[in-house]
């Protein structure tokens, strides 16, 4: 991408492992700088791998904040109304392939959802009655209904999602983004994820999702426990001063940047300086920009704070809308966890698992929104709402119908940041069933992405193995009539 990166593209394996294995010790905070990977510098002492960054040309987005809907959510049932389903229910789906789901021996007729759908805004787009409270921003949204991609296996599907290839070990796109534009805060990390705190797993792949692949470790993203302390070790030793703390790394830092004056060529010193103090910052920042209940009660209230259902993914989405006022650069947010009932990925009973997670999503999802645009943030930041792939039109057999796994169309909505709102671009058949119109591969969703937060994808590449790498591969378009 630009030369001084190139130091880390001449790294020996001895090197590289050396990198990868050091920690903070005995300052604390080991959890947070692996994940956040400070164990690499260029040669320049003062250089930080996350400083911010100018683009390639003028941003329409600063931050973004990615709802991720994990599990597959149905296009059908929520944003893409198919009347067709309805005059054609129970009737077989001609030409249909049995194996292009999961269950290739629960195969159903068409299926109409069991959801109402009503025009909403002045765009008049028709919403599920899933979403009471989304519905009322339909305005500010554009949606892309003629999404597919290349798998229907979850795990493949969300590392094709993330990392715009269907494997693991490549680096995501939040880690992408960071890699390209730093970070604007100093005592945060650049990039943060947010999983299910009810007991109900990571997504399929786990911390793959936002991992940094073959990019360094420091552009890897910083996984917020959902359960307890979110951060190890971010409150100071017991018995320690402010005072006796700041001496203390004042020493350590004197005598490692001494020893890199005499050992240049060991550049993991540099960073590890660097290390230790974000360690140091992040122990006053963090908690602030984690605690929630500073906030004043009609915001608590607004986002669902006090609603039983919901005010787990209320703290999620207004911890997002802190960070991201302080400069962290990517937020994601696991709606479910693992496949199954305990995600979207609604096998059986499409119509009880799809309104249990929505009663968790809506009125914390709308009020983001609300408070992005109240204060001020909205513009600036690019909000996506979208899972790893759609659903089935046909109806998956069972004691209560569900829908199976559909990489042939799903549905994304972007708001915010750069984005023509009250749009739909593409369009599936008249079932649902295949993307036929305009459509859009993830390459080309990352390539908007990428191009609202004003980084041309195809210049933005990182060499490993002798080939230069990219997000989007040797592909990506822009959805332009989605942009403002």
């Amino acid at each position: 991408m630009m030369d001084s990166w190139n130091h880390w593209r001449t790294l020996n394996r001895r090197a590289l492992l050396r990198r990868c294995g050091m920690g903070l010790g005995s300052l604390g905070l080991m959890s947070l700088l692996e994940e956040q990977g400070l164990l690499g510098a260029p040669q320049e002492k003062t250089f930080n791998p996350l400083a911010s960054r100018t683009p390639h040309f003028k941003p329409a987005a600063r931050t973004v904040i990615w709802l991720f809907i994990n599990g597959g959510p149905s296009q059908v049932d929520t944003w893409d109304y198919k009347p067709a389903l309805a005059a054609h229910h129970g009737k077989p789906l001609k030409g249909f392939d049995k194996f292009t789901g999961f269950f290739s021996g629960a195969v159903g007729g068409l299926m109409k959802s069991p959801f109402e759908f009503t025009r909403h805004g002045e765009c008049g787009k028709p919403v599920s009655s899933l979403f009471p409270n989304l519905s009322k921003h339909v305005d500010k949204m554009a949606f892309v209904h003629s999404g597919h991609t290349e798998s229907n296996n979850h795990s493949p599907a969300l590392f094709m999602m993330n990392c715009g290839l269907p494997r693991m070990g490549y680096p995501c796109i939040g880690s992408w983004v960071t890699y390209g534009l730093g970070s604007e805060s100093d005592s945060l990390p650049a990039f943060v994820v947010m999983s299910d705190p009810k007991g109900r797993g990571l997504p399929k792949g786990h911390a793959a999702n936002w991992g940094a692949g073959f990019l360094p470790s420091v552009f890897q993203g910083t996984h917020l426990r959902p359960k307890g302390e979110p951060i190890d070790n971010l409150k100071r030793v017991a018995g320690m001063t402010p005072d006796q703390q700041r001496r203390q790394l004042d020493l350590l830092s004197r005598l490692n940047q001494e020893h890199l004056d005499k050992n240049p060529h060991e550049e993991e010193l540099a960073a590890r300086i660097e290390s230790f103090e974000l360690a140091y910052r992040m122990q006053s920042a963090a908690p602030e920009a984690l605690n929630v209940q500073s906030e004043p009660e009609h915001t608590k209230k607004l986002y669902g704070l006090d609603n039983g259902k919901c005010k787990h993914f209320a703290a999620q989405c207004l911890t997002a809308r802190r960070m991201v006022e302080r400069g962290v650069r990517y937020v994601q947010i696991y709606s479910g966890g693992m496949e199954n009932q305990r995600s979207w990925d609604g096998h059986s009973d499409i119509k009880g698992n799809h309104t249990g997670f929505a009663q968790e999503t809506d009125q914390p999802i709308a009020a983001l929104l609300t408070d992005l645009e109240q204060k001020g943030l909205l513009d600036e930041t690019l909000v996506i709402w979208g899972g790893e792939f759609g659903r089935l039109p046909v109806a998956q057999k069972g004691g209560k119908p569900g829908r199976d796994h559909n990489p042939h169309a799903f549905t994304t909505w972007f708001a915010g940041g750069g984005i023509k709102g009250g749009v739909s671009y593409g369009e599936t058949d008249e079932f649902g069933h295949k993307a036929v119109i305009d459509k859009v591969h993830v390459n080309d969703l990352h390539a908007t992405i990428l191009h609202l937060l004003g980084m041309d994808h195809e210049r933005m590449t990182y060499r490993y193995n002798g080939r230069d790498f990219r997000l989007t591969d040797v592909a990506g378009k822009i959805i332009r009539e989605i942009i403002a």
